[in-house]
């Protein structure tokens, strides 16, 4: 679309942006080793053909999840490394294929525990290097286009819709899609991100690594502007926090089947409904974001999210859990974007890929830990016990109201798509620094 004046308003470009981040942010989630696709097919495969017990079991995915919770190695690798001299999509281009390698390596070797333990390994191992690759870039691109909370919404709701498939999905795919196969799918998903590599869209890729946010320091001098960058602490903090749930994994599973004697399906289809109604409320922030600043909507939605468990307590049956699945996910959609769109705003130049890679392994660890925390909890008393546990739960969402005035007033005053002079004139001494 074309001004008055004859130029371009942007808005052909950020729609190709917005296109280009959509697809391969949907390849990328179907393709993860860690996703519902593979997770419920090795454990059921562990179980039932290779008679694995629940500890093998754990301490399978405990191993072949090292590579998520050390994430920011692979972010650090990201913001120093350029491969085949493509930068990000030098990685695509090396790493899907790699791991597409080990998931086809997987599915003709015959299924062993030892087999399996080192394939799914490499490719966890091989598509980190993938996933470090599109989060720097989405980062990256949010920054300096300024649309930081837009791309927040799309990468949110796009990575939603494997999610809630897997959920309903799940026992199906595990009854008529064989082992083999689903690895052949997933690695058919990796290959795609190798082919979206040749794609170079200019709105997306014209000049990016030549602006001032691209540009970084030595190994050094980079880890030392980490470690000194303020605005990073708060975004991570508030990360871990949102994700230290002790009462919405293991302790809700057991409460719906031991305590309402629910079925295995109805946590599976809580988690559907509860991801999927996280959706309209991240399409409702991709709106927002452009008419209100960062600021007020991190308080606007951790003030929503802080009561989200609360109408756990309450439930006495599993269709009543059922119906509160939607609810308590849409009152969680706002807070989860905002948190996302300050992670990207947080990331100091040249360094998107370790900030980010950094946020992606505390959420898988606070989400562990919280589950253990929450796990002990729920043993501690057989009558109140998952009352206590949305008790816990509420007082966690509510200590990120204490985190939220730490963040630098500059980095959250802006809509999205408003520039930031302030923040400009912070980071226009670090352009200086060699790459």
């Amino acid at each position: 679309m074309l001004t008055a004046s004859g130029r371009n308003d942007g808005s052909e470009g950020r729609d190709q942006t917005l296109l280009y981040f959509g697809w391969l942010t949907l390849f990328i989630y179907l393709a993860t080793p860690a996703g519902y696709l593979l997770d419920i097919q090795t454990s059921y495969l562990l179980k039932n053909q290779l008679h694995a017990t629940a500890t093998q079991i754990s301490i399978f995915r405990l191993v072949t999840g090292i590579p998520v919770y050390i994430a920011f190695a692979f972010g650090l690798a990201r913001d120093h490394w350029n491969p085949l001299g493509l930068r990000d999509r030098g990685f695509f281009l090396m790493f899907a294929p790699t791991t597409a390698a080990a998931l086809i390596w997987m599915a003709f070797s015959g299924f062993s525990y030892l087999g399996l333990l080192v394939g799914m390994l490499l490719a966890m191992l091989s598509s980190r290097f993938v996933a470090a690759a599109y989060q720097g870039l989405i980062a990256l691109v949010g920054q300096e286009k300024l649309m930081s909370g837009r791309l927040s919404a799309l990468w949110n709701v796009v990575s939603a819709v494997p999610v809630v498939a897997g959920a309903f999905a799940s026992g199906y795919i595990s009854d008529h899609l064989a082992p083999q196969g689903a690895f052949f799918l997933v690695a058919a998903f990796t290959v795609l991100i190798a082919l979206l590599g040749l794609w170079k869209p200019i709105s997306v890729f014209g000049q990016l690594y030549e602006k001032p946010q691209a540009r970084g320091a030595d190994f050094i001098g980079n880890v030392r502007r980490l470690v000194k960058h303020r605005a990073i602490y708060p975004a991570v903090l508030i990360c871990f926090l949102w994700n230290f749930a002790p009462g919405s994994a293991t302790p809700l599973q057991f409460y719906l089947t031991n305590a309402l004697h629910a079925s295995d399906s109805v946590y599976s289809y809580y988690n559907g409904i509860f991801a999927a109604a996280f959706i309209p409320t991240f399409l409702l922030y991709g709106w927002l974001c452009k008419k209100v600043s960062l600021d007020r909507l991190l308080w606007w939605g951790t003030l929503i999210a802080v009561p989200q468990m609360i109408p756990l307590a309450f439930i006495h049956s599993a269709n009543l859990a059922l119906v509160l699945a939607a609810p308590i996910g849409l009152m969680g959609g706002i807070a989860t974007a905002a948190y996302f769109d300050l992670a990207m705003r947080s990331c100091p130049p040249g360094l998107q890929g370790t900030l980010m890679m950094l946020v992606d392994g505390v959420l898988a660890l606070s989400a562990r830990a919280g589950d253990l925390l929450g796990s002990w909890i729920y043993n501690s008393s057989p009558t109140h016990g998952f009352t206590y546990c949305v008790i816990a739960t509420t007082v966690v969402y509510a200590l990120i109201l204490l985190l939220i005035p730490l963040t630098p007033k500059t980095l959250i005053a802006t809509r999205d798509g408003e520039p930031n002079p302030e923040a400009e004139v912070r980071n226009a001494p670090r352009e200086a620094e060699p790459t």
